[in-house]
């Protein structure tokens, strides 16, 4: 009986999630249309803010304790972004991307993923470790307020008539948006751990694969609902968003509550998600991820995903 009440809430979770992406993906939009922004900076702050809440969600509920799982989480969840997220969304619909994300964007996220890496060398990061990566979050977030003012003075255009209006409608949508991706995605990740134990998975496991993929849905569905609206640059800037945010935001905080212990295991892991960022870079130099390149990147994260099991 459990088990069935468990998946009818998973199924109720991803409903949420699929409304949530969709609303927050379009008021995401009419803000940057109102405020003369582009949409690639309003799919790396907006949009990847309300995505990356059920991450920070997990990890402040797994902090002391079970803080090996927001390590999992983390790290699992920037693989799930690229391999999963991106793969899939490019099997879909090659994506196009404005070749300024090369030169800036994925460089940052390389050298966050890679900083993460040698504060780990101690085996812990500590509550010093979680401040120096919120440290990080406040430059990031001067980076790409500077960036959105420039590109505000650069475009001209004339505002939308009755911006007031548009302006409540488009963060009603975003705040709906963000809390129906928020309850769907805790409702979805505690109900498949619920699942995922009944199957007898360990936690670590748990927190690498279920919970990533888990708190990685909502990426995943509003990558997905932006690229069908011909939205690709929020459904790329919504990913590489989010692997900063989940490093610099989430991981500091989960740092800063109380410490996380580094297993040695983890650096497989490391590599393994410096490899995805990698790849997402080169794949980004034509300006387009083709299926092709979609389908490499799903079949590497299925791979992983066995690899991961049969640890």
């Amino acid at each position: 009986m459990e088990i069935a009440i468990s998946a009818m809430l998973t199924i109720v979770g991803l409903a949420m999630l699929c409304f949530g992406g969709n609303w927050l993906v379009s008021g995401g939009v009419a803000i940057a249309r109102k405020f003369r922004i582009s949409n690639l900076v309003i799919g790396m702050t907006i949009v990847a803010y309300g995505t990356s809440t059920p991450e920070l969600a997990a990890s402040v509920a797994a902090a002391g304790e079970h803080s090996a799982i927001i390590l999992g989480n983390i790290v699992g969840s920037n693989i799930a972004n690229v391999g999963m997220v991106i793969g899939v969304a490019a099997i879909l619909i090659p994506l196009a991307v404005n070749k300024s994300v090369l030169r800036k964007e994925i460089p940052i996220m390389l050298g966050v993923s890679v900083l993460l890496v040698l504060i780990s060398i101690d085996g812990e990061l500590s509550q010093y470790d979680g401040i120096l990566l919120l440290a990080g979050l406040g430059v990031f977030g001067y980076y790409t307020f500077k960036d959105a003012m420039k590109q505000r003075s650069e475009n001209k255009e004339e505002l939308q008539q009755n911006t007031n209006n548009v302006y409540l409608k488009s963060a009603g949508l975003i705040g709906i948006g963000i809390a129906l991706l928020y309850v769907g995605a805790i409702l979805t990740v505690d109900n498949a751990v619920i699942l995922a134990k009944e199957f007898g998975l360990s936690e670590t496991i748990i927190g690498l694969t279920v919970i990533a993929i888990g708190t990685s849905l909502p990426e995943l569905i509003t990558s997905i609902i932006a690229i069908k609206k011909g939205h690709g640059d929020i459904g790329v800037g919504n990913i590489i968003g989010s692997n900063i945010y989940n490093i610099l935001m989430i991981m500091g905080v989960g740092a800063a509550l109380g410490g996380v212990v580094v297993g040695t295991d983890v650096y497989v892991d490391y590599t393994i998600m410096i490899i995805f960022s990698l790849s997402l870079l080169l794949a980004l130099k034509s300006g387009i991820i083709s299926r092709s390149v979609g389908v490499c990147l799903t079949i590497g994260y299925v791979a992983y995903l066995v690899a991961t099991f049969f640890k």
